[in-house]
């Protein structure tokens, strides 16, 4: 029997996935749940485990391609004998690849403008021309005409022609830059993580939002936390949980349904990984006692570092907290609020008088400033008075 390993969607927004490694080579024994290959997502490296016992057979995709979930990437079969044969059929193929196995091909980037002709002293230009090959229904190119598009710019659709619902997604699509004129350049494919940032930012241009600021001094609270054995970013999380659980209004989010009002507050911390952001999540943050919310944040870096978070560990705060206090130039700076949140804090590094800047981004369609300015207020009597942390 001839099982196939595909791509598992790991999360409800995941669309493809980075294959990084292949833990099994052609011909090795697994066992059902056993890890036979990494991929990485839009926010970490997950396992892909076997569903069957029996043998890893050909054709296996390639590592370092992006695949489409639900995508084979490879087999599993009874025998090593199968294996071998399976092997040997993919070798003997006419085609470089199998037709069982979808092709895993890296996104197509975003078509770049065509170079200008290089004079003499730039023989090097680099920029990659417009894509070529495309049709066009002539309903298409009319209506590209109509909004002044290039109809050899615009990016196909599935079946590589470009319709109208790929012209009018150029049309509203944000502008993209012209670089024929700058330096010489090449497109790089960002790394899943950053794509998904990315996407993230642009989900949120429709919040309406506003900022206001306080400035507190920390110093009680560090020293309480150094006393209780606990991080300065735990130690804020755990005081702005509080004073969320105190306003409900700060843990609910707006839909196109109505007010979502949360139940419990989970909290989001910004973590920089080196190769982009992400927000690990500590759940029932306002109830569960200290020295439980301190080993999951514990594990929840290590998991953070090693890139191994699972969705349920980056998914679905309804509060965040943004702390730069680490970078002692930074003495002001606001958060855009994510998706799915009502507000999020951004906490700077103390000043010369020792005070830190606190910046309060909220969704105005949930907090109104006054809201904002109550919660920063009794924010900063909780700061001043940390006897709480325990």
């Amino acid at each position: 029997m001839k099982t196939s390993i595909t791509m598992p969607a790991l999360s409800d927004t995941m669309q493809t996935g980075r294959l990084t490694r292949w833990n099994k080579a052609i011909g090795d024994p697994v066992k059902q749940g056993e890890a036979i290959a990494e991929v990485e997502t839009d926010k970490a490296i997950l396992d892909v485990e076997a569903f069957s016992d029996g043998y890893l057979a050909g054709p296996l995709a390639e590592i370092d391609t992006d695949i489409p979930v639900q995508t084979v990437i490879g087999y599993i079969v009874d025998s090593p004998a199968e294996a071998k044969a399976a092997e040997n059929a993919s070798q003997a193929s006419s085609s470089p690849e199998s037709p069982e196995v979808a092709a895993p091909a890296a996104p197509a980037a975003p078509a770049a403008p065509a170079a200008p002709s290089a004079p003499p002293a730039k023989p090097s230009v680099k920029s990659p021309p417009p894509a070529k090959g495309a049709g066009a229904s002539p309903y298409a190119r009319a209506l590209a005409q109509d909004l002044g598009l290039e109809i050899g710019r615009i990016r196909p659709g599935p079946d590589g022609q470009v319709h109208a619902s790929q012209v009018i997604a150029a049309a509203l699509a944000p502008v993209e830059p012209d670089l024929r004129m700058g330096p010489p350049y090449h497109l790089v494919a960002p790394s899943p993580l950053r794509a998904a940032v990315a996407r993230n930012m642009i989900g949120t241009l429709q919040t309406p939002t506003f900022q206001i600021s306080s400035r507190f001094a920390l110093g009680p609270l560090h020293q309480r936390a150094k006393e209780q054995n606990l991080s300065l970013t735990l130690a804020l999380g755990r005081a702005c949980v509080l004073t969320v659980a105190e306003d409900p209004w700060f843990n609910q989010v707006w839909t196109s349904q109505g007010l979502a009002k949360r139940q419990r507050v989970d909290l989001g911390i910004a973590v920089d990984t080196g190769n982009g952001l992400i927000t690990p999540v500590l759940r029932d943050a306002a109830q569960r006692p200290l020295p439980e919310l301190a080993e999951d944040w514990r594990i929840l870096l290590g998991k953070s570092k090693s890139g191994h978070l699972t969705p349920e560990d980056y998914q679905g705060a309804s509060f965040y907290l943004s702390n730069l206090g680490i970078f002692p130039e930074i003495a002001q700076f606001t958060a855009i609020v994510p998706t799915g949140a009502a507000a999020i804090l951004a906490v700077a590094a103390a000043g010369q008088d020792g005070k830190t800047d606190f910046t309060l981004s909220c969704d105005h369609r949930v907090i109104f400033g006054a809201d904002a300015a109550r919660f920063l207020q009794r924010l900063g009597k909780r700061l001043a008075d940390p006897a709480w942390l325990k």
